[in-house]
């Protein structure tokens, strides 16, 4: 089972985000979730990248994969275990993350989601994931 995340880039209040998401990933790992696709953006991404590799600690079976937007970028991928550019070869620069989001929420069974307001890039993907009928798990205040 694929899971993956689409969140703000800034946090708030980091400390309780990442205890939902601990516990939301845990529980995913449990119903059988084994692959997590990653964007690498914003403190959410680099929040859900930090709490899979933890739980990999603990549950070795799992994959950490980083979804690349671009070719022509120097990432760090050293926090994963592999990385992956999906076929956006013929995607205008300006569009490559929504369209590497939408490879993403295409590919995963679960979207696990920060979103706290109706506008940027975290709520579109979102509501793609909503369209496309993807089980969603939703942060709340």
């Amino acid at each position: 089972m694929i899971v993956t995340f689409c969140g703000h880039r800034e946090v708030q209040e980091p400390e309780k985000v990442r205890k939902w998401l601990y516990k939301t990933v845990e529980g995913l790992i449990r119903e059988g979730a084994d692959c997590f696709y990653l964007g690498g953006y914003g403190q959410f991404d680099t929040m859900a990248a930090g709490v899979v590799h933890e739980l990999k600690q603990k549950y070795p079976q799992i994959r950490s994969v980083l979804v690349l937007p671009y070719l022509d970028r120097e990432y760090d991928a050293s926090g994963y275990d592999e990385s992956t550019y999906p076929p956006l070869e013929n995607v205008p620069r300006r569009y490559a993350i929504s369209k590497r989001n939408e490879y993403m929420v295409d590919n995963a069974d679960i979207v696990v989601a920060y979103v706290l307001y109706g506008f940027g890039g975290a709520s579109k993907t979102l509501r793609y994931a909503e369209k496309k009928r993807k089980r969603t798990i939703c942060f709340s205040i």
